[in-house]
């Protein structure tokens, strides 16, 4: 009687909260199936029932500290959704000239620290050198104090305009809370230069370590990593990428257009799946369904992130990023591009186009204006929103009493989007790096390569209806054979 043995990585890491992959073998020693699963509970949703919508905007960025700028902003505009009221402009540019300089941070954050060390450094380099420190070392100590003291003054001007970094507390519905200093659109000016320039310090480092080695190359377009999905993001009237603000847009995997529609209707197109190895849930595409974890043009399953915007997009919106957009897509043969590492290509073109939209803001006379806020009249009942986060979709949808408590709030973040997509990109992985037993840590490493090119944040992913965790305990005999199910109900 053949026999299975697991192996299991636990922690998974380099990403924004916790997660482990169970990796089964047969008795040949081949990876037969893999499972990514993701073993935390994060309630804001509940957390949220019984509270003022207005402390949304504080409550929903302690979800996570490396996105909460998303989570701010998404619910914020939920916000003026909620009590009808349209910010003046110089509010608006104001606002997604903040979230570009976030988005910038962000992205140079996974691109260097969580993903780098895997292409910098090498994704079979010893454990031990696989971190920012490797890629220090490897990239050279002044290129290293460059990377962090440009993060140290997008982190400061955040400071500057938000009120923290972390946390910003300058969104209010119909607006922000004040108007820029003198000071602050002086340093914005001048940042806004350098963001520039780092961002193409960065397409180079990408262009000189990644794209001109071959054999990285090979690993990012093998079939390893590939996945014929749908892709879903925002993008403005001529289609063209925005992380602030659009319609959503959905690209079949062929590229042509399934829909495009309204935040307000994104029930009528997304769904929601669940499975009980996990808590994360699964959103397809409504009217497709659910078929499984298998991809193609009739599966349900859909991506987001950077390279699902690029995908989804015709065109970049500024100039710098519209030549590194074709670029990949001319190196790669054509839209779209099915492989999952191309999402760190794709980042750095999105610091490429934030960096530049940035400066187009920080240079815009309107961002003086001191008319940052219309005062809120309408009585509140619903209110949704969309932002694109660094890691892809994210909507915030608030419901409340007239008084404005929440009755019920629905968080439908982007590792959520992306959940089936890292599933199946885990798993292909696996089976195609794990052959006849050969496992070692440079392979088990290229296993979670796969999902780190996402960018997940499991902290914003997991939620809970119930607010507890339901959970059950598998027994099985020596020869793999399930004897007996124990719901934790039963034990209570």
């Amino acid at each position: 009687m053949s026999r299975t043995r697991e192996v299991v990585i636990n922690p998974i890491t380099r990403l924004e909260g916790h997660g482990k992959i169970v990796i089964v073998l047969d008795d040949a020693g081949n990876c037969i199936k893999a499972y990514f699963q993701i073993p935390e509970l994060r309630g804001f949703e509940k957390f949220a029932v019984g509270r003022h919508a207005e402390d949304m905007p504080q409550i929903t960025p302690r979800i996570c500290g490396v996105c909460p700028t998303a989570h701010h902003m998404a619910s914020t505009k939920a916000l003026d959704d909620l009590y009808k009221v349209e910010p003046p402009e110089p509010a608006k540019k104001i606002r997604e000239m903040f979230y570009n300089i976030f988005m910038i941070e962000d992205h140079a954050l996974h691109f260097y620290i969580l993903a780098g060390p895997d292409f910098i450094v090498g994704p079979r380099a010893p454990k031990e050198e696989r971190n920012v420190v490797g890629v220090i070392k490897k990239v050279g100590t002044e290129v290293g104090l460059r990377i962090i003291q440009m993060r140290k003054n997008l982190r400061k001007l955040m400071e500057m305009i938000g009120g923290k970094t972390i946390h910003p507390v300058f969104g209010l519905p119909g607006g922000i809370s004040k108007p820029l200093s003198q000071e602050a659109v002086e340093t914005a000016r001048k940042v806004s230069e350098e963001a520039v320039q780092f961002a193409e310090f960065t397409y180079k480092i990408l262009k000189d370590i990644v794209i001109a080695n071959k054999e990285y190359l090979d690993l990012i377009t093998s079939e390893a990593y590939t996945h014929r999905t749908y892709y879903m993001g925002l993008v403005d009237e001529k289609n063209r990428l925005n992380f602030y603000d659009g319609k959503i847009r959905v690209v079949s995997p062929r590229g042509t257009e399934y829909t495009k529609f309204d935040v307000h209707q994104y029930l009528d197109y997304i769904a929601e799946h669940v499975e009980p190895w996990t808590y994360v849930k699964f959103p397809y595409l409504k009217k497709i369904g659910w078929k499984g974890f298998t991809d193609g043009e009739d599966s349900g399953v859909m991506s987001v992130a950077p390279l699902a915007r690029l995908n989804t997009a015709d065109s970049m919106a500024t100039p710098r990023a519209q030549e590194a957009y074709e670029e990949m897509y001319e190196t790669l043969g054509g839209k779209p591009v099915h492989h999952t590492l191309a999402n760190h290509w794709a980042r750095v073109i999105e610091i490429i186009y934030a960096a530049e939209r940035f400066r187009e803001l920080a240079n815009d006379p309107d961002i003086e204006s001191k008319e940052v806020r219309n005062l809120p009249t309408a009585t509140p009942e619903e209110g949704i929103a969309v932002v694109e986060a660094p890691r892809g979709t994210l909507i915030h949808h608030y419901q409340t009493d007239p008084n404005g408590i929440i009755k019920k709030a629905n968080l439908l973040v982007a590792t959520q989007h992306n959940a089936a997509r890292i599933a199946l990109s885990v798993d292909k992985a696996a089976r195609n790096l794990i052959k006849q037993g050969k496992i070692d840590q440079g392979i088990l490493n290229m296993v979670e390569m796969a999902f780190r090119s996402y960018d997940n944040c499991h902290a914003c992913a997991c939620h809970s209806l119930s607010g507890n965790i339901p959970f059950k305990f598998y027994l099985y005999n020596m020869d793999g054979q399930l004897l007996r199910v124990v719901d934790s109900e039963d034990l209570i």
